[in-house]
């Protein structure tokens, strides 16, 4: 986290301090997820960053976490913890970006974030780790009445990952959840999202995108849950997946739990191929096969790319994307 008088105005950053106290271990649960509970148990310190009722930051501010091979030895160093708070009314840009020296190691992340009445927040996760890597995350974002929450999860790395990402909606809140995760080789991938519909006049958006490769496989668990009390909920659900191997298994299980009568919800899944036509009509341009493929992929990738606001985290994954699928085709 950078020093305080590099931050911009409105923006308290440091460790966790007693100020923290009345949000930490609050909203990730640590009765229903094991992993929470052992992040929590280990817990000595972490990030905490504040901002201001009414700031309006422009630059994006973006928690770093390396992890390296040596820090298997310690179970508490692979257990960053990060608290965020977001004044009524306040607009930011949050990053969390996981990044990690190669060879094995085990992440065991959790964030909160308390988004206040009327706020808008942008959040992103970037977890590009090593592919031997083990890599388990909790964000859990309570939401204030009226508050608009955006949140945005590209996974690249490791061996196995599993992304949990949490939202508790209040009245006239809106909620977005956009995902992108891409594994091969024997990778392994779990993504479980819950949208939770708390009050009335709630509305949620998700989008999450999967290309497999190789022998690799994935899970997305999306839940959306409608309280009793939240009428007037419109939420939808989407997950598509690409598969291009035979080998490559994705699990995808939507999921509606609606306790409200006057309510407009949706969800679907789709897995598929690339599509042939599509590829004979580039080969017909003289574009060879493999080529042909790398193009299809990545333009199945853009679509979540292009919701990405901050134009140096978008330019860097497009980067990374191209690389890769280059390769695939090389």
């Amino acid at each position: 986290v950078g020093q305080a008088s590099s931050l911009p105005e409105g923006v308290e950053a440091g460790v966790l301090n007693d100020d923290a106290q009345p949000h930490l271990a609050r909203y990730a649960s640590f009765q229903r997820n094991a992993f929470v509970a052992l992040n929590t148990a280990l817990l000595t310190t972490g990030a905490f960053v504040r901002v201001a009722r009414g700031a309006l930051v422009e630059l994006p501010i973006q928690l770093v976490h390396i992890m390296t091979g040596g820090q298997a030895d310690s179970l508490a160093h692979a257990q960053p913890r990060s608290l965020i708070t977001i004044g009524a009314s306040a607009q930011c840009t949050i990053v969390e970006s996981y990044v990690g020296t190669p060879g094995a190691y085990f992440t065991n992340a959790v964030t909160e974030i308390v988004v206040g009445e009327g706020a808008v927040v942008d959040h992103y996760k970037v977890q590009q780790e090593s592919s031997d890597a083990f890599h388990v995350a909790t964000m859990h974002a309570s939401l204030g009445r009226s508050a608009n929450f955006s949140s945005h999860s590209i996974a690249l790395g490791g061996r196995l990952v599993r992304n949990d990402a949490n939202v508790t909606l209040s009245e006239g809140t809106e909620a977005t959840l956009n995902g992108l995760y891409i594994v091969n080789g024997t990778q392994h991938i779990d993504n479980h999202t819950e949208i939770d519909h708390a009050k009335p006049h709630g509305t949620s958006h998700e989008l999450y995108k999967g290309i497999l490769d190789g022998k690799a496989t994935a899970v997305f668990n999306g839940r959306i849950i409608v309280r009793k009390d939240a009428q007037k909920t419109d939420s939808k659900q989407t997950n598509k997946n690409l598969v291009l191997s035979d080998e490559a298994v994705i699990n995808t299980k939507p999921e509606l739990q609606i306790f409200a009568d006057d309510v407009r919800c949706t969800h679907g899944a789709t897995i598929g191929q690339l599509d042939e036509e599509a590829l004979f009509y580039l080969q017909s341009r003289g574009i060879e096969r493999a080529q042909a493929r790398s193009l299809l992929t990545y333009a199945f990738a853009q679509d979540i790319l292009d919701r990405v606001k901050v134009q140096s985290i978008k330019d860097q994954l497009e980067k990374v994307l191209f690389e890769k699928f280059h390769e695939h085709a090389a």
